[in-house]
């Protein structure tokens, strides 16, 4: 056995009462009020005191009963030498007492010397205070058996309580343990939580509200320059039609973050057909989670924003997998030749760059650059578990 089993102590929730059942001190205390009574009856029983003696032994009880429970305290804040210290006042006791003749007054004393000091000191010091204890009653003893029965017995008490203490203190650890996991799990799914809900507010409101910023801010220049009312209504429509847009599309993020979303093929199409864009679905289509669903969505949106920006008329095809474990979207302009060079040699702008960040957040993968020498234009493909 390592030494260090030998001089540590047991754990602090062992020693004490937490986690201890009501009903389970009360039986703890009916079991010492039994004890004592049997203990004094013995006393009694033996008839060997006279007149002030029986005085002396009951002091002498009640100092050795106070000993016991400063030893409980003490133990509790692991002062070793005090706790011997208390405990060799339960054999000194005993000693006198037997001097007087009482010997269940002794081994009384002892027994109860040897028990505590097994169950709640370290292993080493507690078995040495038990041996001294026992050392002190094998002599008084008629018969070498019985008292061979009676110092197994009292080992077995004082170990099997120690173990029984620490077994619930290792228990209420581990409980200990579970809470602060489930609050570092609870805080964990906030952050994510809140993660998801910023990432929603930057796609939708912030792209949304800067658009229309761009539109008003132009009228207002218009405004100022004295231009024709047809030039700054165009722009006061733009920033209305932005805003509807935004509004939407908020509607539809609100709807995502309580996962009450369409299929993703469905607002595709819608898309597809506002942008006059080609969709084709193949797979079988199944419900995906709301986060691929909702990465699905802002990926079309801000590749077909680019579209826009950067290869405005271009033929637009759109092609949406259902695939083993996952999903594929792709989304292809065949007239961005001129236009995307700077986007390609980057690998897209912050749009894209956020929506990467997206699909890798969820186990996927976002790319973006040139068709290739088979397939003119720009590529936008986005894989998600799903």
């Amino acid at each position: 056995m390592p030494i260090e089993n030998w001089t540590a102590w047991p754990a602090r929730e062992a020693l004490s009462l937490v986690g201890v059942p009501r009903r389970r001190r009360v039986l703890t205390w009916v079991v010492r009020g039994v004890l004592v009574v049997v203990f004094l009856v013995s006393v009694l029983h033996e008839d060997v005191l006279r007149g002030g003696q029986y005085a002396a032994v009951a002091a002498g009880i009640m100092l050795c009963a106070v000993a016991v429970w400063r030893c409980y305290t003490t133990t509790l804040q692991q002062r070793l030498w005090t706790s011997i210290g208390l405990l060799s006042l339960l054999l000194v006791t005993g000693a006198v007492a037997l001097g007087a003749g009482s010997h269940a007054t002794a081994t009384g004393l002892w027994c109860v010397g040897a028990v505590v000091a097994v169950e709640r000191l370290p292993l080493g010091p507690g078995l040495g205070v038990a041996a001294v204890a026992m050392g002190l009653y094998v002599p008084t003893s008629e018969r070498l058996v019985p008292a061979a029965g009676t110092v197994a017995a009292v080992l077995l008490i004082g170990y099997s309580l120690r173990l029984d203490e620490e077994a619930r203190g290792a228990g209420f650890r581990m409980l200990a343990q579970e809470r602060a996991a489930r609050r570092a799990e609870a805080e964990s799914a906030a952050l994510a939580e809140r993660a998801r809900i910023a990432r929603e507010i930057h796609d939708v409101l912030a792209h949304s509200l800067s658009a229309q910023l761009v539109h008003l801010e132009a009228a207002r220049l218009l405004v100022e320059s004295g231009a024709e009312r047809e030039a700054v209504l165009e722009r006061i429509v733009s920033a209305r039609g932005m805003a509807r847009e935004g509004l939407s599309e908020t509607r539809q993020a609100l709807s995502a973050l309580r996962g009450e979303m369409t299929r993703p093929e469905e607002f595709l199409r819608d898309v597809a057909a506002s942008e006059g864009a080609r969709l084709q679905v193949t797979g079988e289509p199944r419900r995906l989670p709301a986060e691929a669903g909702l990465a699905v969505r802002r990926v079309a949106q801000e590749a077909l924003t680019n579209v826009r920006k950067h290869a405005p008329g271009a033929r637009v095809d759109m092609e949406f997998s259902y695939l083993e474990g996952e999903v594929e979207l792709s989304v292809h302009d065949g007239g961005a030749r001129g236009h995307t060079n700077g986007l390609a040699a980057s690998g897209a702008g912050y749009g894209l760059l956020g929506m990467r960040e997206r699909a890798e957040l969820l186990g996927g993968s976002l790319e973006a650059g040139p068709g290739g020498p088979e397939r003119e234009g720009f590529v936008v493909r986005l894989r998600v578990p799903a």
